[in-house]
């Protein structure tokens, strides 16, 4: 009888502890440059009909703005943030560095915004939840990361396309924008969520024309992320893409209102053709 007893209350436990790890509401931020501004436009839709994530996973321009996000800024105050520090500005956002480092541009631009509206610097300061993908190029594995007191860094790394930001070394590690082998996140935190969203601002275009050399140059490293986002957006329940890749691309940062819009209305097309989105989220 004791033995049944103990049982039971071993499987209530377990049931128990299951059941609060997967209590969240996850979302996931792929990586695509200018493209992202699109999940700034995804995450005011989802408020505006009561969608709040608690837990964040991203990939370079998903994670910078997740990690905004997280912070506690409203979506609108990010795209203000876009305006207001000039982040649509390529002379903005690259610092060219001197010949022999390890990229053409420094991070100092992200880092020095994160050390503006992010003091704190950690992970575990957060309001929410959040993870970032970097890429390990000494081992070939990626790494997502949650805690400590390295948010910038990690943050940069994630971001930091090969050749055009330089390296980032934390810890004695170097390590590239996580897009380079895991562009959709969203093993980080699928077990902790009852309902895990995806936005996938890259998805995969096939079949597309190829004019010029950058054309097939373009289209093979969509190729390569596509690939690595597969398993990550097998994991989402509910996965929405956007359109602006159709008429933008990873460097179009001037037209980032346009492609705020392209995510906003992608999110709210969604919610309207899946109700059973908000009533999984709204769920208790």
């Amino acid at each position: 009888m004791k033995k049944i007893i103990a049982l039971v209350t071993l499987i209530t436990i377990i049931t128990t502890a299951t059941a609060q790890k997967k209590d969240g509401i996850g979302l996931v931020l792929s990586g695509g440059g200018a493209l992202g501004y699109a999940h700034i436009g995804a995450l005011q839709a989802l408020e505006e009909h009561g969608i709040y994530p608690t837990h964040i996973a991203g990939t370079s321009m998903g994670a910078i703005i997740g990690a905004l996000y997280a912070q506690g800024i409203a979506p609108l105050k990010i795209l203000d943030l876009v305006t207001e520090r000039k982040m649509y500005k390529i002379s903005h956002l690259i610092t060219y560095n001197h010949v022999g480092e390890l990229g053409l541009s420094s991070h100092d631009a992200v880092k020095k915004i994160f050390t503006e509206l992010i003091p704190h610097n950690s992970f575990d300061s957060l309001k929410l939840h959040f993870y970032a993908c970097v890429s390990n190029i000494d081992n070939g594995t990626y790494k997502i990361v949650g805690s400590g007191n390295q948010l910038k860094e990690y943050v940069a790394a994630s971001a930091a396309i090969p050749g055009i930001f330089e390296v980032e070394i934390i810890d004695g590690v170097h390590y590239i924008d996580g897009g380079a082998l895991n562009n959709f996140p969203a093993q980080a935190i699928h077990n902790q969520c009852r309902v895990l969203i995806g936005v996938d601002v890259t998805p995969y275009l096939e079949n597309r024309p190829f004019k010029r050399t950058r054309d097939v140059v373009i289209q093979s490293i969509r190729a390569a992320l596509h690939q690595n986002s597969l398993k990550g957006r097998e994991l989402c329940d509910f996965l929405i893409e956007s359109a602006a890749i159709q008429k933008y691309n990873e460097a179009n940062f001037n037209n980032y209102r346009e492609i705020y819009q392209y995510g906003y209305k992608a999110m709210n097309y969604y919610i309207n053709t899946h109700p059973e989105m908000v009533k999984r989220c709204k769920k208790q």
